[in-house]
């Protein structure tokens, strides 16, 4: 199967355009009898000051939290993750699958009144793999999307005109693939891809999305935001579905301390905390004292720790393999969090679509004989009492992060290693990883579409996100051949193979898999159990309390 290239069935790649195609649109769903709460209005925590507002410039899980609000893609995942029409009322897929169309929607606008067209969409595309914007997520219409032209552009070997997508009419926006990709759909729902202002950003450049020039296509517009502490959103009333929106106002407040996130909550100042604002020291009297209110379900992401593999000692597989044995996943899952994680010894998460769990040899082993087979890798390796394995760690500010990184280091040190933490603000944080400041760097990773590629691509030698700079051409040969394999059994395989290499190779060490985690007020609702993690205001109403 790894040898033969696969083309799609033109029937089955049509019947998955047809059917997707074909899903109601999702808004608020208020059942027949309810009693909505006269005032509207809703408090959101968001962990940390989101380092922009531009679509094309995100990278993090607080800025795209804000711009599910603010914008609309092509299309949109429902409160339960389904993938659903946003403002492309249809597409199609032609050409066996290499092709993709998207019809939009009669009458779109701008929050400040002038259209949307599929201009916009081609602009926004073009300047996300142009050099001269450098997006962070610039390998994504690439890696994620195969889009033409877009690897070349990226590296400034093409021009952004010459990139795969068209506009074929103020309404239709075209897509064309360097080959058949069955989920293809799926990786629009990312806010990578989601329409900038083309009027807006030629005539102000990236000052279009300084607050007094902002405009968004969303359910909602921004209003007002003060740097670290909130950003204020009332409804917008040009957006093409506002008739069926409930919530008026959507204030979402930078907390980097989970702790008075908590204490807010309890006060009754915030109405949903940031994905994971729970202190963990309090998980037990959150149980007890708000059952109800505490929400928790699997999420297609990982927490793991990254390794410079440009930098030595850490170019040595040994060294890598040795720190990641050492982690005792247990104890941080079940001591430290205690809040439904799972330890994580493959990168993609077991709740992902169309993966196939691995159980790899060092993970049946017991954590004792792990230390002891780390203990010889490390003397392998040449470290030992009088020439100490040394590990500068960066991490961004948050208690939970600082509360694993001590632990991390204790079992470290009782191996002998000597760590420096080094923690920075999430904007610092950010530039310091992606320009390869660090030996070990905490991470995470949530998917941004539910399938396997959306986790594995990540370590391939390419992705802009790759900032261990782990490189391997048999791994890059595996993710490069699943994209063009129809069938999930078959892509599921491939995915198992790529898995082993991660398990040899140790690019990084994957900690726990990531659990979604919210207190919710119980007046709140509309609300699912999406996998990626997004609980979109738009789909949100407040009943009577």
């Amino acid at each position: 199967m790894l040898t033969k290239s696969a083309t799609f069935p033109r029937v089955a790649i049509a019947g998955l355009a047809l059917l997707l195609a074909t899903v109601t649109a999702q808004a608020a769903v208020v059942p027949p009898g309810a009693k909505l709460a006269p005032a509207q209005e809703l408090v959101r925590g968001n962990g940390t000051e989101p380092a922009t507002l531009d679509p094309n410039k995100m990278q993090g899980v607080p800025e795209s939290n804000l711009a599910r609000d603010l914008f609309e893609g092509l299309v949109n995942q429902d409160p339960d993750g389904k993938i659903i029409p946003g403002v492309a009322a249809s597409w199609e897929a032609r050409e066996g699958g290499k092709v993709w169309v998207f019809h939009l929607r009669p009458n779109l606008k701008w929050s400040d009144g002038k259209p949307l067209t599929a201009a916009d969409f081609v602009f926004s595309a073009r300047r996300v793999v142009d050099p001269k914007a450098a997006s962070p997520y610039a390998w994504y219409l690439a890696k994620a999307c195969s889009v033409e032209n877009a690897l070349e552009i990226s590296e400034g070997k093409k021009p952004p005109e010459t990139l795969g997508v068209k506009a074929l009419d103020e309404r239709t926006v075209e897509f064309r693939l360097t080959r058949p990709l069955a989920f293809f759909v799926s990786t629009l729902s990312h806010t990578t891809m989601l329409p900038v202002p083309k009027h807006l950003v030629e005539k102000l450049g990236d000052r279009w999305s300084d607050p007094a020039n902002f405009v968004s296509n969303g359910a909602y517009k921004l209003v007002e935001r003060v740097v670290n502490e909130r950003i204020v959103m009332v409804r917008n009333p040009l957006y093409w579905n506002d008739a069926k929106t409930v919530v008026n106002k959507v204030t979402w407040l930078a907390l980097n301390s989970v702790t008075a996130e908590f204490q807010r909550y309890r006060a009754g100042e915030i109405d949903i905390t940031e994905n994971g604002g729970v202190p963990t020291e309090q998980i037990k009297m959150v149980r007890k004292e708000h059952g109800n209110e505490f929400k928790s379900w699997s999420q297609v992401g990982t927490y793991y720790y990254g390794f410079n593999t440009k930098v030595k000692p850490f170019d040595d597989v040994r060294v890598r393999k040795a720190l990641s044995l050492l982690v005792n996943r247990e104890v941080i899952t079940k001591q430290l969090l205690g809040t439904g994680e799972v330890p994580a010894f493959s990168f993609t998460p077991e709740i992902t679509s169309g993966s196939k769990p691995l159980v790899h040899d060092w993970q049946r082993m017991t954590q004792k004989e792990r230390d002891a087979e780390a203990a010889k890798l490390i003397k392998e390796a040449g470290f030992g009492p009088k020439n100490p394995l040394r590990v500068k760690f960066l991490y961004n500010t948050n208690e939970a992060h600082k509360k694993i990184a001590l632990a991390v280091e204790s079992m470290w040190r009782r191996a002998g290693i000597s760590i420096e933490l080094i923690n920075q603000e999430w904007k610092t944080y950010l530039d310091t990883k992606r320009a390869g400041n660090f030996d070990v760097v905490r991470a995470g990773w949530v998917g941004d579409y539910n399938e396997p590629s959306t986790m594995m691509d990540m370590f391939t030698t390419t992705h802009g996100n790759n900032d261990g700079k782990y490189s391997n051409p048999k791994y890059d040969e595996l993710l490069d051949k699943v994209k063009v394999v129809p069938d999930e059994e078959g892509r599921a395989m491939i995915y198992q193979e790529a898995e082993k290499i991660l398990a040899t190779d140790f690019p990084a060490a994957f900690i726990y898999q990531y659990s979604n985690r919210y207190l919710i007020k119980p007046y709140v609702r509309g609300y699912g159990n999406n996998p990626d993690g997004r609980i979109l205001t738009k789909d949100l109403y407040l009943v009577a309390h």
